[in-house]
């Protein structure tokens, strides 16, 4: 474990994420973002697709809510992202704006947890 991507000093390495449905949540993330899962589907557990974020969804969190922490995954293409994000039950919450060089948008994951994407848009 001392190689591993996951420990990085200072750097965020596990998420718990609130869950109403652990194998919705699941399929979501792997569906959306191509995060790998890990254990039984009863207990499913995740690694992001950066391979520096390992974590599980749980059952006895409460939802993230607006003014907590969003946390925000970077994506290629914002619209497409969304698209699947919508495909798997989640729901838009703020339509792609710009942020300097950036697109940016947030969801709600089946669950309600809000979370943000991102891409750098560069200038032709």
């Amino acid at each position: 474990m001392a190689d591993s991507s996951v420990i990085r000093l200072n750097g965020i390495s596990y998420l718990e994420i609130p869950s109403l449905d652990l194998k919705l949540s699941a399929a979501v993330y792997h569906n959306v973002f191509g995060w790998k899962l890990h254990g039984e589907s009863v207990n499913p557990s995740f690694e992001d697709g950066t391979g520096h974020v390992i974590g599980h969804w749980k059952t006895n969190l409460a939802v993230a809510i607006d003014g907590e922490i969003i946390p925000y995954v970077y994506v290629e293409n914002v619209d497409s992202t969304l698209k699947k994000i919508r495909d798997n039950g989640g729901k838009i919450s703020r339509a792609p704006y710009p942020e300097g060089d950036l697109r940016v948008a947030t969801f709600r994951d089946p669950a309600e947890n809000i979370l943000g994407i991102w891409q750098r848009v560069l200038s032709k």
